[in-house]
């Protein structure tokens, strides 16, 4: 037998825990996603996470945000509109006393 050692025997000691530390991991991480995946069938069967009165509030909070926006976007535009009628007032009166004085 020789005396001779292989230098990358070491390194490659070291490759082989580090990557049976990586398997170990990545099994644990497959079996926590498989277990999600379970949970979260489970919950779609169910009708979701927020399914019964907690839905129907959400939903009926966001029928009522959904039309008093509507009101207010009314409301914004008849303002706009005001604004807009005041301006060529304020425009016309600024323009009379120019023409008189011409």
């Amino acid at each position: 037998m020789s005396a001779y050692e292989r230098p990358d025997l070491a390194a490659l000691g070291e490759l082989e825990r580090l990557v049976g530390g990586l398997t170990e991991e990545l099994a644990a991480w497959r079996r926590r996603c498989l277990a999600a995946e379970t949970e979260l069938q489970a919950a779609r069967a169910e009708g979701g996470a927020a399914a019964g009165p907690e839905l129907a509030k959400a939903r009926t909070r966001v029928a009522e945000l959904e039309r008093e926006n509507r009101d207010l976007a009314a409301r914004i535009e008849a303002a706009r509109g005001r604004v807009n009628a005041i301006a060529q007032r304020l425009a016309l009166v600024d323009r009379e006393p120019a023409e008189g004085a011409a």
